[in-house]
């Protein structure tokens, strides 16, 4: 019998479990999916913890429940992946062997690459709202916080979800206005990008919001230090900002078992070095990446993972036919962005176009707004955790094209 083993139970992994199980013949094929414990966390749910729109429970379910019968499941961290033998070496010495290899490992939050991060202010001034610890500790710290200078801030640029920092900062000034206090709270922004957000019609409707929000901005800031006995943060060039609250968004990176293994990026952000299009990694024919996990210049985000899957099943297909691999990533990524007081904007772009104005998914109909915040919008971003734990990660086939369509968009504001 072959054997497939996915090493990472999150988002894609567990996708391409279901995907991979429904489409290979289980008497030729194994299926086995790695990850060091039976936890999962719907991770877009993070953000709302901090401000009570979700609980903790919310947001956490068994890994098993969402693997088909038939799916091996190992709870045990990977130590490596060597390549050149077809294998992967466990942390309790175990080794599976492959014929094909699909790597989920993610990304994850390391505040220890900035100085002074985790220091003694780490979850009492200093917050992180990334991981399920850092949100529920967060959550508490709102509970009763009374005002002053509440900094958001992002170390590096490149990060799971790019637009979940501007949605903290949205909800944090419908947060403070509901509770009436926002004229005692000053919100700063404080980001290494020029403006808002990366691309150029997105960062220009966001950094209007900002401004009616009266949301303060301080852009190519690159951190360099955290000063816990001042609480200010400090740039490389030696800015400053001070905080009374400071809710960062640290530097993210790979697994380390991908540095183990000698497989990441030139960076050092233990990112594995992945074809763009046909998600087949660079070193090696029989690996696949997916998620996170990759290096290719696209949204780390869910819905990312989600059309990668599609392109990735074919292309898996494909190679085990001995088949070019003719499936096309294009980039695809589809965001909600809240903003707050009920209110959602929605981007959809892809390598070659950025985010554009109009209706999604069907022209005039919609019932979506491209870069508009509505109701029906933040209606879709909540309605998301239901699609999540139900339709994405069983790999059923969701209403919204793989590859990014033009329909519906304005290419040039005419009003």
């Amino acid at each position: 019998m072959k054997s497939l083993v996915i090493l990472g139970a999150g988002t894609a992994g567990t996708m391409m479990a279901n995907k991979l199980h429904h489409a290979l013949n289980p008497v030729e094929w194994r299926i086995t999916i790695v990850d060091r414990d039976n936890v999962h966390y719907y991770q877009p749910g993070f953000l709302f913890i901090p401000f009570g729109l979700y609980q903790p429970e919310d947001v956490v379910r068994p890994r098993t429940d969402f693997l088909p019968k038939g799916v091996t499941f190992i709870p045990q961290e990977v130590d490596r992946i060597d390549g050149n033998h077809d294998q992967v070496i466990l942390s309790n010495g175990q080794t599976l062997h492959y014929e094909v290899l699909v790597v989920a490992t993610g990304a994850e939050v390391v505040p220890e690459e900035t100085e002074g991060m985790k220091a003694e202010l780490w979850y009492k001034d200093i917050f992180d709202f990334y991981t399920f610890e850092g949100s529920t500790q967060l959550a508490k710290k709102l509970q009763n916080w009374q005002g002053g200078n509440l900094v958001i801030n992002l170390a590096e640029t490149l990060i799971k979800c790019p637009v979940a920092p501007l949605e903290f900062t949205f909800l944090a000034d419908a947060f403070f206005e509901d509770k009436g206090i926002r004229d005692k709270v000053n919100i700063t922004y404080v980001t290494p990008l020029s403006g808002a957000f990366t691309k150029p019609k997105a960062t220009a409707m966001l950094s209007t919001l900002l401004d009616e929000k009266k949301i303060k901005v301080v852009p190519d800031f690159y951190l360099a230090r955290v000063d816990n006995e001042r609480k200010v943060l400090v740039s490389y060039d030696e800015q400053e900002v001070p905080f009374d609250l400071l809710v960062t968004v640290p530097v993210n990176k790979g697994s380390k078992m991908v540095e183990r293994s000698g497989l990441g990026d030139e960076d050092g952000l233990n990112f594995m070095p992945t074809d763009k299009y046909t998600l087949q990694a660079k070193k090696f024919d029989n690996v696949f990446v997916i998620g996170d996990a990759t290096n290719i210049p696209a949204s780390k985000a869910g819905s990312v993972a989600h059309f990668e899957g599609e392109i990735l099943l074919e292309n898996v297909l494909s190679y085990i036919q001995g088949e070019a691999l003719e499936a096309r990533f294009d980039g695809h990524s589809n965001c909600f962005i809240e903003t707050g007081h009920g209110k959602a904007a929605l981007i959809d772009f892809n390598y070659e176009t950025e985010p554009l104005p109009g209706k999604f998914p069907w022209p005039l109909l919609g019932p979506m707004d491209l870069l508009k915040p509505t109701r029906l919008n933040h209606v879709g971003k909540l309605a998301f955790k239901w699609v999540y734990w139900h339709m994405l990660l069983t790999g059923k086939t969701l209403p919204v094209p793989t590859h990014m369509s033009m329909s519906g968009k304005i290419k040039e504001e005419t009003v």
